[in-house]
């Protein structure tokens, strides 16, 4: 798939793009909805701390209102397909030759209670110390609409430092994070999609999905594609990211990983 000097100009300047045209075919796609069924069902990598609820507090009999799985093909290896290496050519065409591209996390919003996830920068879950250059590829497995959570993105905002964020609600035992002083949010543009189609954004682009309020269930793909990062000249800290109490981390301490910050660690597609 070639993107047009039009399309390459757009996500530069507003720092996002929206592809309606499908990155993966009807019976591939199928294949992947099932597949993505079946981990959600199985709560695959819960017990390393890479299935967890979002927006919520994670307990074991509560439902998850923003399930999340991180590195789905490693528990779903069959999960991986041609449309890798269709996304991996577009993001070569926005960040050059040297990218790397791997599955970063699906989520999955479920219907009549998926619960909406706040305005954010993907940066601020990262480590402060380091200079990101990446993009977020996010693909929905049925039609998305402002009904069941489609993706908004402010235009511009990749320009934007990283702005101060909290744990949802302020709970520090909620994993997902928002923007404490979301007025910032002016020129707001709603992404619907096809199946299949895919939106692309920076890593410091403000994004926001609204709730499920439909009777299906809202199934998205993530894939990351990255330049190797660099140290961060000069000095800050996410403080929002101190403090955490979350049971993903206890889980995650349990089983003794230590890679759970949520900064992508590209695996190379060739």
């Amino acid at each position: 798939m070639r993107l047009d000097l039009q399309q390459v100009r757009s996500f530069h300047n507003a720092g996002f793009i929206a592809i309606s045209q499908p990155v993966i075919d009807r019976r591939n796609l199928a294949k992947v909805r099932d597949i993505y069924d079946r981990m959600f069902e199985s709560r695959a990598g819960r017990a390393e701390g890479n299935q967890f609820d979002l927006a919520g507090t994670d307990e074991d009999d509560r439902p998850a209102a923003l399930s999340q799985i991180l590195y789905p093909h490693r528990y779903y290896p069959e999960i991986r397909g041609d449309y890798v290496e269709t996304i991996h050519d577009i993001a070569q065409q926005l960040l050059g030759p040297a990218v790397t591209t791997e599955i970063f996390h699906a989520i999955l919003k479920p219907a009549g209670i998926g619960a909406p996830t706040p305005w954010h920068q993907d940066e601020a879950y990262w480590e402060p110390d380091r200079q990101y250059r990446s993009i977020s590829i996010w693909m929905p497995l049925q039609e998305v609409t402002v009904d069941n959570g489609c993706l908004w993105f402010n235009d511009g905002s990749h320009e934007w430092d990283v702005l101060e964020h909290r744990s949802i609600g302020g709970d520090p035992r909620v994993h997902g994070l928002e923007l404490v002083d979301s007025s910032v949010i002016r020129d707001a543009v709603p992404c619907p999609l096809p199946p299949g189609g895919v939106t692309i954004h920076r890593n410091r682009t403000c994004h926001y999905a609204g709730p499920n309020t439909t009777g299906e269930s809202r199934r998205a793909l993530v894939l990351s594609a990255s330049l190797p990062d660099r140290p961060y000249v000069g000095t800050r800290q996410f403080r929002w990211n101190d403090g955490k109490d979350t049971r993903r981390a206890q889980r995650a301490a349990e089983a003794g990983r230590t890679d759970q910050t949520g900064a992508p660690k590209p695996e190379a597609v060739d």
